[in-house]
């Protein structure tokens, strides 16, 4: 499984703002800590912001603050909201192509195994890998 550059630095921000979620982060801190452009990190901002994990201001003071608890949030809901629309394989796609339609025993196997991924993810939360302060590294040995 490989997930796209957009969910990898969404999860990257999650666990951050998990690290202290009472705390604003403005986007300019967030997208210079983890490398990332802020036109990028804004994209994933929107994204979270729309389905209500994190609120955003905008502003002096803005950024962005967590809407829900760290132990509420599974990582596998997480995974399903930032790769939605974003399928496994091309034959996943309503009307993709597959010229080996009915003779192919692989995209049952594909599914299971994404759903298994999605499961595990699951069993995990937001909390449960909470990043700590960079310059805090004994916190983030959990």
């Amino acid at each position: 499984m490989r997930l796209t550059s957009f969910t990898d630095y969404g999860l990257r921000i999650l666990m951050r703002l998990a690290s202290d979620p009472d705390q604003v982060f403005s986007t300019t801190e967030l997208a210079e800590e983890f490398g990332v452009s802020r036109h990028h990190l804004t994209k994933i901002m929107q994204k979270l912001a729309k389905v209500g994990i994190v609120q955003t201001r905008r502003g002096g003071g803005g950024g962005a603050i967590l809407v829900r608890p760290p132990a509420d949030l599974g990582l596998g809901e997480i995974v399903r909201i930032l790769e939605e629309g974003k399928v496994l394989v091309e034959c996943f796609e309503t009307g993709g192509d597959c010229n080996l339609d009915g003779r192919c025993g692989l995209k049952s196997r594909l599914r299971l195994a994404e759903t298994v991924f999605l499961a595990s993810l699951d069993r995990s939360t937001l909390a449960d890998v909470a990043l700590a302060s960079p310059g805090n590294v004994t916190a983030a040995v959990r």
